[in-house]
């Protein structure tokens, strides 16, 4: 088996990844907010044209979302029993349902694609978040990556691949002129 040299290149889609999550960074440090999963939605969701983008994005932020939702009610469940939130054996029952419920409403709602993000934020929601924080910390994760994932979808709408080029080329142009 022959091993492929590894080629030096900086495409399109990662000048436009970039470009999205440094937008994000950006307005998130103007609002004094942590830009973090915004930046993550903004990676996930730049695909190499504005359909890819669509599917990419999506699953980021549909998976959030279900995993989102199914976290926050069964950490709700589990603090009856355990009030500090603190994890327990009890905790594995919790998460085996979460994960099942979560597979199977991404199956329901045909999009496959959002299960692994969606487990994600179950995990972080059930093993990871102070009982004081779970729900709020739960719907700024949905907010932040539809933020990012938006910012990520208006970059490939409003510079596809034919427009970058054209761009780029304009200011190489330039640099040689100077």
């Amino acid at each position: 088996m022959e091993k492929k040299k590894f080629r030096f290149h900086i495409g399109m889609r990662n000048i436009k990844t970039a470009i999205s999550a440094t937008l994000c960074a950006l307005v998130y440090l103007a609002i004094s907010r942590n830009p973090t999963f915004a930046c993550i939605g903004a990676v996930f969701g730049t695909g190499s044209d504005l359909g890819d983008s669509w599917l990419n994005g999506g699953n980021r932020l549909f998976g959030t979302i279900i995993g989102g939702f199914i976290g926050m009610l069964l950490f709700r469940l589990y603090v009856v029993f355990y009030p500090t939130g603190d994890p327990s054996l009890l905790l594995m029952p919790f998460l085996f349902v979460g994960v099942v419920v979560l597979i199977v409403a991404c199956q329901f709602f045909r999009w496959p694609g959002g299960i692994q993000p969606g487990g994600v934020i179950l995990c972080i929601i059930l093993f990871n978040t102070p009982v004081e924080t779970y729900i709020a910390y739960s719907l700024n994760r949905m907010l932040d990556t539809g933020i990012g994932v938006v910012v990520a979808l208006l970059v490939n709408h409003f510079l596809p691949r034919e427009r970058l080029l054209k761009i780029l080329c304009t200011l190489k142009l330039r640099k040689k002129e100077e």
